[in-house]
Formats: structure tokens, C-alpha cells, sequence
């Protein structure tokens, strides 16, 4: 898959101060560590990882989802630092990411909202822009995911559209994710394959990555509730898109919890984060009105199975692993799904 290009515990009295919300869940339990101290070292380790810019933006979306507003703008700041003159953010090493630079950009809508200051709505302007106006397109209008060849990849799913939600911009929003599924979803299996190339007008990898299919679902359920209560059709489409995705997925959960790395291929690695991202989307999404209860019990079975591979130092183990995401290991995006499933959770 080749996909991108990244130990310790902080003092205690730091991380007490960072904890914010996401410092008590519900019900679910590690069995050899108190469930507080499991959140607290899966974030220090979070914090303590290089990222590159889909990795801050995930991160950046795990403090809005624990409520975490002082670590939020700290992370939105140093994004910032890193945005390009033509919009993009948390730029570093490849100049050819397209969409995984926006995955920062509804963080920095909620710190103009929390903090007003001007220096978030001016970069959260250019960054809109660059996705609007500037960023490589195919004739529909679809954004690519790179800008050195024509590619639509799953991930994008989650990195661009949330954004266009936040700013306002649900047509486009909307737009873009029937683009991306109508190159990507297969409606047999009811899971999305990973890239498609329109230069040889053919996929690159037909495959159900894991990853790609848990970047979908955590974005539809942020999508649904960033959507106000007067675009009903809307709520609706994405309401759909994430309950058939849900089966898809529920049909080839191990029993475990867990799902193998490319889903329904049982020669290919056993993998963790798969599982997060879905149980946050379905614990978010049923709060939220978008889902029935129903699927309560699938996400409670994949949040034992992710839960059962955090290890003593909070590391999410087995992840489709960083800097390659081809074999297993850990990643900021495992440590972040980690604190946003159990903040979902949450009662």
C-alpha cells in the first residue's frame, strides 16, 4: 500500500493537566490496568509521536472529541505554523499530500468558534479556498488525494469532506463524498476499496483496506452531527451511508473484536484500529440520533477486542503500523481512535 511517509510516559503532573474530559468512561474495563491510566498513557504517547499532516489533524479532532479545548489550540497553533501560502495545513516533507493537510481544518474552525481569534478564521479561509479553488480535481470536481497523479483514495473520505461541513459548505461536502463513492464503493460487499487511478482509469488497490473503510465511518459520524437539523436530506443520505457501511463491516468482524487489515482476507495481517474508528462512529452516531441502538453490541465487541491490545506503556499495538501502514505496529491515528472511541463511549 506504501501509504505514508512517523515511548514513553510524560511527567504525571503534566498529563493531569492535559487529561481534560477524556479522563472517565463507562463501563468497559482493561483488566490489568485502571481504564484511567489507560487513557492517560495512550495519549502522552499520542503526544509524544512525530505526525505528518493527516496525523495532526487526527489528533486535533481526538481533543474536540474529549473536550479538551486548551490542548485543542495548541495543536491548532502548531498547525498553523505549518501552512503553506496556498492553504494547506501541518505541512511537512511531502509537498504532494492534497487532502490530508485539510484533516486539521474543522479544528480550526472550533478554535475561531472557542477563541475568536482572527488568525484561525483567516487560516481556516485559505485552507477552504485552497479546497475549493485550487486543489487538483478530476471533470466532476472530485478532489484528488495527491497532486502528482490522479488518485482517489478512501482516506479521503475522512480528510476532506468534515471540513467543507464545518465551514458551511454542505453542497460541497455532499459532492464530494458521492465523488469519492462512486469510484470506491462496492455495493456487494458494502465496503469501499482503497484507490483508484483515473490516469489508467482503473484501481490501484481494489482491496478493503481497513483503514480506508474506518476513515469513512468516523467521518460520516462527524459529519452527521456537524449538519444542522434544517438539512434533513442530508443527515439522511449520510445516516445511510454510515448504517451500510456498518454491515459491511459487521459482516467480517473476527471474533475477536478485531478485523483483518484488508477486510474478509484472512491471509492478511489481524489489525486494531479498524475497530476503534468503527466503535467510535457507532457510539458517536447513535447519540447523535443517526443510528439505531442496534449496533450497540458490535461496537461494545470491537471495543473489548481494541482495548485487549493497548499495552503497559498505552500504545495501541497491532494498528496498521507507521511510517508505511503495511504491517502491523502503532500510529498517532491508533492512539487518537483510542481516546475518541472512549470518549464517544462515554455516557
Amino acid at each position: 500500500m506504501n501509504r505514508r511517509h512517523f515511548i514513553q510516559n510524560t511527567s504525571l503532573a503534566l498529563s493531569g493537566v492535559m487529561l481534560g474530559s477524556c479522563n472517565s468512561f463507562g463501563t468497559s474495563s482493561v483488566k490489568t490496568q485502571n481504564m484511567d491510566s489507560v487513557v492517560e498513557k495512550a495519549r502522552n504517547a499520542m503526544l509524544a509521536m512525530q505526525r505528518a499532516s493527516w496525523e495532526q489533524g487526527v489528533a486535533i479532532q481526538a481533543m474536540i472529541e474529549c473536550a479538551d479545548y486548551d490542548m485543542l489550540r495548541l495543536l491548532v497553533n502548531e498547525a498553523l505554523v505549518r501552512q503553506t501560502p496556498d492553504g494547506r495545513t501541518c505541512m511537512l516533507g511531502s509537498d504532494h499530500n492534497v487532502t490530508d493537510p485539510v484533516a486539521a481544518g474543522y479544528g480550526i474552525l472550533k478554535c475561531f468558534e472557542l477563541f475568536g481569534e482572527e488568525k484561525y478564521k483567516q487560516a481556516a479561509e485559505r485552507l477552504y479556498r485552497y479546497c475549493k479553488i485550487e486543489a487538483p480535481r478530476n471533470a466532476s470536481g472530485i478532489v484528488y488525494h495527491v497532486n502528482n497523479s490522479r488518485e482517489i483514495w478512501s482516506d479521503s473520505i475522512y480528510m476532506l469532506p468534515p471540513f467543507l461541513a464545518a465551514y458551511g459548505d454542505y453542497d460541497e461536502c455532499l459532492k464530494q463524498i458521492r465523488g469519492y463513492r462512486a469510484c470506491l464503493w462496492n455495493p456487494g460487499k458494502k465496503l469501499y476499496s482503497h484507490r483508484w487511478s483515473d490516469d489508467s482509469n482503473s484501481f490501484i488497490n481494489a482491496r478493503f483496506w481497513g483503514g480506508g473503510n474506518g476513515w469513512a465511518a468516523a467521518a460520516f459520524a462527524i459529519i452527521y452531527e456537524l449538519l444542522p437539523a434544517d438539512q434533513p436530506t442530508y443527515k439522511t443520505e449520510i445516516a445511510t451511508c454510515l448504517v451500510e457501511l456498518l454491515d459491511g463491516l459487521q459482516a467480517n468482524v473476527r471474533p475477536d473484536g478485531l478485523f483483518n487489515d484488508f477486510v474478509g482476507e484472512p491471509d492478511s495481517f489481524v489489525e486494531t484500529n479498524l475497530s476503534q474508528m468503527a466503535a467510535f462512529a457507532i457510539f458517536k452516531s447513535i447519540k447523535t440520533g443517526a443510528i439505531d441502538a442496534k449496533y450497540l453490541e458490535f461496537a461494545l465487541k470491537m471495543n473489548a477486542g481494541a482495548l485487549a491490545k493497548v499495552d503497559e506503556y498505552g500504545y495501541v499495538q497491532g494498528a496498521s503500523g507507521s511510517p508505511y501502514f503495511n504491517l502491523p505496529g502503532t500510529s498517532t491515528e491508533a492512539q487518537a481512535f483510542l481516546l475518541m472511541m472512549l470518549a464517544a463511549e462515554k455516557e
